[in-house]
C-alpha cells in the first residue's frame, strides 16, 4: 500500500487541484524528486519520513506543521506555502478535495469493492441505517458494514462509537478498506450535510441513495448559514447516486424529483397514495406495503420493534433499500422484526401504566413526530424533558420549542451537552420557540438544569395514560461541558433506576 510522488502529481492534476511543488531551491509543476508515501495523516503527532501530511481545517496552525517536521516529516500538502524548513511542499487549490482524491487512491479504491448505500435526511437516518443493516445481515450472512451517527461496525458484528456521522475522507477510505479485508460485501452509511459541505465524500458515488425528509437544522455560524445551503448540501446525494429512494411527502419533493430526472437517475418513492409504495400502519408495531406494480415483490405486512408511524415509514425505506440490493421479502420481514436501534423510541413502563420513551430527538422534525405520536396514542399528558446542545445548530433551539408549544402539556427544560454555553441561555432560546406557538392552552414550564433531577421529576410526576418523552441524549453516558466529556449516568439508566426504586 502506498503512493509515489509522481502518482500524487497525476491524481491532483487530473482533478485540476495541483498548483505547484515548492522546494528550498525551486518552484515546479513536475514532481522534483522520487518518493513513496506509505502513510497519510492530518495529525501532526502521527507522521514519519514516509508520511504525506495534510494541512487541513479552518483552525489549522503553522505550529502543527512545525511540530510534524520535528517528528521526521519531509513532505506536506496544503493550500498555501507555510514557509517552513521542509524538503517539499505540495500546494493545491482545495485541500479537502485533495485529501479525498488521494485517500481513495492510497487505499486502492475500496468503494468499488462494496455495494454502497448512502442515507440522508434531517431525521431518521440512524433508524433506517440500523433497520437496513439488520435486513442485510440476514441476506448477506453478516457481510454488511455500517457507519452511523452512533456506532460503526467494519466486520458486521463488532461495534465501536462513531466520532462523526460521516468520517473524514481519509478515515472513511481506511474504514472501507478494513471492511473489504474483513470480507464485507455491503456498506451502509449515513451521509450528513457537512459531508458534502466540506468534501468528505468528494468523488464518491453511491449504488443507492436514500433521502428521508428535510426541515431546517444545523443552521448557524459554525455549520450552514441558511436553510438553502443546508438543503443544497443534503441533496447532493441525489446527484451522486446511481438510484434513489425518496419519501413522497417530504418538503420540496418536486425539486428532488426534478434533479433525478435531469440526471437520468431512477427514483422510487414511498409514503402516501401518490407514492410507488404506499405505507399503511395497521397497529402500533405493524404496517403494510402496497403498490400497483410491486416490481420489487414487497406487498405485504411488516413488523417493527419501534412505535410511531414515522418509524413505519423508516421501515418501508429500509425494506425498499434492502430489496434493491438483493434481499428477498423473507429476509426483509425477519430483519425488520429483529432490528432494535439504541436510543430511538426505547420504551420503559411505569407500574401505573405511564409510558416513558427515551429518544435522540434534537430538532423540530424529530420532536414534532414523537410528540404527535404520544398525543395520538396516549390519553393523558405529554411530558417532555429536553435541552439542546451548545456550540452548534442554534436554529434547532427555537424549533424544538415550537414543537413543544404545539403538542406538549408539561416540559422540563434542562441541560444537554451545553459545552461552553450557559444551559439557561439555551433553555431561554427554546422558550422563545414555545412562546411563538403556545396559542391554544396552558403549558407547564419547569427549569431544572441537573438533567438527572429533571428526569426524576418528570417520571415521578407521570400518571396513568401519560407519556414522558426524554429527548436528546438517547443512550449516551456523558455530558459535554466546557469542552470535556464528563461521565453521566444516562437517560435510560436513570429511568431504570427510578422504576427499580419505586
Amino acid at each position: 500500500m502506498g503512493l509515489t510522488l509522481t502518482e500524487v502529481q497525476n491524481l491532483l492534476a487530473k482533478e485540476n487541484l495541483l498548483r505547484e511543488f515548492i522546494t528550498p531551491d525551486t518552484w515546479t509543476l513536475e514532481a522534483p524528486m522520487q518518493h513513496i508515501f506509505r502513510h497519510l495523516s492530518y495529525n501532526s503527532k502521527d507522521v514519519d519520513v514516509e508520511t504525506l501530511f495534510f494541512c487541513k481545517g479552518n483552525h489549522f496552525k503553522k505550529s502543527y506543521l512545525e511540530d510534524a517536521l520535528t517528528h521526521g516529516l519531509q513532505i506536506y500538502i496544503a493550500e498555501k506555502d507555510y514557509e517552513v524548513a521542509a524538503p517539499l511542499a505540495i500546494i493545491v487549490t482545495d485541500i479537502r478535495k485533495a485529501l479525498a482524491v488521494l485517500s481513495m487512491a492510497f487505499y486502492d479504491y475500496p468503494q468499488e469493492k462494496l455495494t454502497l448505500i448512502g442515507i440522508t435526511g434531517t431525521k431518521g437516518k440512524t433508524t433506517v441505517a440500523y433497520f437496513t443493516k439488520e435486513i442485510l445481515a440476514e441476506s448477506t450472512g453478516q457481510k454488511t458494514a455500517l457507519l452511523s451517527t452512533m456506532n460503526t461496525t467494519l466486520d458486521g458484528e463488532t461495534y465501536f462509537k462513531s466520532a462523526l456521522t460521516t468520517p473524514e475522507s481519509l478515515d472513511l477510505y481506511r474504514m472501507m478498506d478494513e471492511a473489504v479485508k474483513n470480507g464485507m460485501t455491503h456498506l451502509i452509511m449515513e451521509v450528513s450535510s457537512q459531508a458534502y459541505k466540506v468534501d468528505r465524500v468528494y468523488g464518491l458515488t453511491f449504488d443507492l441513495g436514500v433521502f428521508l425528509n428535510i426541515s431546517p437544522d444545523h443552521i448557524g455560524p459554525i455549520e450552514h448559514p441558511t436553510f438553502e445551503d443546508y438543503f443544497y448540501c443534503k441533496r447532493q446525494l441525489v446527484n451522486h447516486s446511481k438510484q434513489v429512494i425518496v419519501y413522497r411527502e417530504m418538503d420540496h419533493f418536486n425539486l428532488i424529483a426534478e434533479m433525478a430526472k435531469q440526471n437520468n437517475i431512477p427514483l422510487i418513492t414511498y409514503g402516501g397514495q401518490d407514492a410507488d409504495y404506499q405505507v399503511t400502519p395497521t397497529d402500533s408495531l405493524h404496517f403494510k406495503l402496497t403498490s400497483s406494480a410491486d416490481q420489487l415483490k414487497l406487498d405485504g405486512t411488516y413488523e417493527i420493534k419501534h412505535a410511531g408511524d414515522f418509524n413505519k415509514n423508516n421501515g418501508a425505506a429500509a425494506a425498499i433499500t434492502a430489496s434493491l440490493v438483493g434481499a428477498n421479502q423473507t429476509a426483509i420481514q425477519s430483519g425488520l422484526k429483529k432490528a432494535l436501534v439504541p436510543g430511538r423510541m426505547n420504551l420503559l413502563l411505569k407500574p401505573n401504566g405511564a409510558h416513558i420513551y427515551i429518544d435522540y430527538a434534537h430538532n423540530y422534525l424529530s420532536m414534532q413526530a414523537i410528540l404527535a405520536f404520544a398525543k395520538k396514542d396516549h390519553g393523558g399528558k405529554v411530558i417532555v424533558v429536553t435541552g439542546s446542545a451548545g456550540g452548534k445548530a442554534e436554529s434547532r433551539r427555537e424549533d424544538i420549542g415550537k414543537a413543544i408549544g404545539e403538542l406538549a402539556d408539561v416540559v422540563y427544560l434542562t441541560t444537554d451537552d451545553p459545552d461552553h454555553e450557559d444551559p439557561k441561555a439555551i433553555a431561554n432560546q427554546i422558550l422563545r420557540g414555545i412562546n411563538q406557538t403556545l396559542y391554544r392552552r396552558d403549558l407547564t414550564i419547569n427549569y431544572e438544569f441537573d438533567r438527572s433531577q429533571a428526569i426524576v421529576q418528570a417520571v415521578k410526576a407521570a400518571e396513568v395514560d401519560d407519556a414522558v418523552i426524554i429527548a436528546g441524549k438517547g443512550t449516551e453516558i456523558f455530558l459535554t461541558i466546557a469542552g470535556n466529556k464528563q461521565p453521566y449516568e444516562g437517560d435510560y439508566q436513570i429511568v431504570e433506576r427510578i422504576l427499580r426504586e419505586q
